[in-house]
C-alpha cells in the first residue's frame, strides 16, 4: 500500500517539476520576445518546487534515496547497522511528522489571516497545506521502515513487479 502511493506522489512531484520547467520556458521567451513574463512566476516556482520537493520525500525515503553517512559504521556488523538505520527512520518520521502538523496548523493559521501572494493573489494557505501531505508520508514510511529495521529486516521493500 505504501509503496505505490509513494509512487504516485513522486509522479505528481514530477509531473509538478516539468509543469514548473515548461512555464519558465514560457515565461522567459516571453520577457526575451515580447517583454511580458508570465505574471507571478516567481511565486508558482517557489510554491511549486516545495510542492514536488515535499512529494518526492516518500519515494525518496521508501528507496534509502536520502543522504547517509556511514563512515563511521561501515565496520559494523549488518545488525547493528540496521539497528542505528532503524534509529535514524524512527527520527527522521518524527521530524516529518511535527513538520506535516506545524505545515497544516500554519495553513490554518494563513487562511484565517487571509494572507495573500504579492502579485497574482494566490491564497497563501495553498502553499502550506500542500506541503503537509507529502511530508505526513514520509512519516508514515519512516515509522514503517523503523519497525522493519529494529526487527533486522531491511528497510527497502523488494522490488515489485512492473504494472
Amino acid at each position: 500500500m505504501l509503496v505505490p502511493l509513494a509512487r504516485r506522489f513522486a509522479l505528481a512531484g514530477g509531473a509538478v517539476a516539468s509543469g514548473l520547467a515548461i512555464m519558465t520556458v514560457v515565461s522567459i521567451a516571453g520577457r526575451a520576445l515580447w517583454s511580458v513574463p508570465i505574471p507571478g512566476d516567481v511565486e508558482l516556482m517557489q510554491m511549486g518546487i516545495a510542492l514536488c520537493i515535499s512529494l518526492c520525500l516518500p519515494w525518496c525515503q521508501l528507496h534509502g534515496s536520502n543522504i547517509i553517512v556511514d563512515f563511521f559504521t561501515q565496520a559494523l556488523p549488518q545488525r547493528a547497522t540496521r539497528a542505528l538505520d532503524g534509529i535514524g527512520a524512527l527520527l527522521l518520521a518524527l521530524m516529518c511528522a511535527l513538520l506535516s502538523l506545524r505545515t497544516a496548523a500554519g495553513a490554518i493559521a494563513v487562511h484565517a489571516a487571509d494572507e495573500q501572494t504579492m502579485i497574482i493573489g494566490l491564497p497563501m494557505w495553498w502553499a502550506y497545506a500542500m506541503l503537509a501531505p507529502g511530508l505526513g508520508l514520509t512519516a508514515v514510511i519512516g515509522v514503517w521502515q523503523a519497525l522493519r529495521l529494529l526487527r533486522g529486516l531491511p528497510a527497502i521493500p523488494e522490488a515489485e513487479p512492473a504494472r
